[in-house]
């Protein structure tokens, strides 16, 4: 064999090797973001399973409150309609509105003394919330994992083989302008 044969050989199988850590990359990449949103289905079912108990507790001491309580088996039902198609904007969306509810929710509490010494309430009050922080948790690493997803498919030369092989880019999980606001609370004890 020609040594310009045995160059060209070389080449290629490197230039293969190369498309192939390419490739592995992007699958790794697309993988941590499915594992991510698989972190947060997994906490949104949690909460979703949560929500009638503290509904249901509440009825029992707001007779009077309940356009709040509706609003929240609203958005859960929104919530869980994007959860299910794995509609990441209308998630978003839909969680907006129930963290709405939830705050309206134990901020109208705060007028029910029976209801804040209840431990059904407290326990449930304390379980949502917690679930609230790893949801924001889980939703700050789905979306880190889908910035590097998204970068890395767009970037000289992985765009070639990701576009060649037809990898997308995944829509980053933000929630509206009213959510990330201070809230009047206020307004709310009116």
């Amino acid at each position: 064999m020609e040594i310009s044969t045995i160059v060209a050989l070389v080449i290629l199988c490197l230039l293969i090797v190369y498309l192939v850590l390419i490739y592995n990359n992007l699958i790794r990449l697309k993988h941590n973001v499915s594992k991510a949103w698989s972190n947060i289905d997994v906490l949104l079912k949690q909460r979703h399973d949560e929500l009638p108990k503290l509904v249901e507790t509440c009825k029992k001491y707001m007779s009077y409150e309940k356009d709040a309580l509706e609003a929240i088996i609203k958005a859960r039902s929104v919530v869980a309609n994007a959860q299910q198609n794995s509609n990441v904007k209308a998630l978003g969306a839909a969680e907006t509105q129930l963290r709405l509810g939830l705050g309206n929710l134990f901020a109208l509490a705060e007028s029910y003394p029976e209801l804040k010494a209840n431990d059904a309430f407290q326990h449930l009050q304390t379980r949502i919330t917690a679930l609230e922080h790893d949801i924001a948790d889980r939703r700050e690493f789905y979306n880190e994992s889908t910035n590097l997803n998204n970068v890395r498919i767009e970037q000289f030369p992985d765009v070639i083989v990701a576009k060649s092989l037809g990898f997308k880019s995944f829509d980053l999980l933000e929630f509206s302008e009213t959510d990330k606001a201070d809230i009047n609370m206020s307004v709310l004890f009116q």
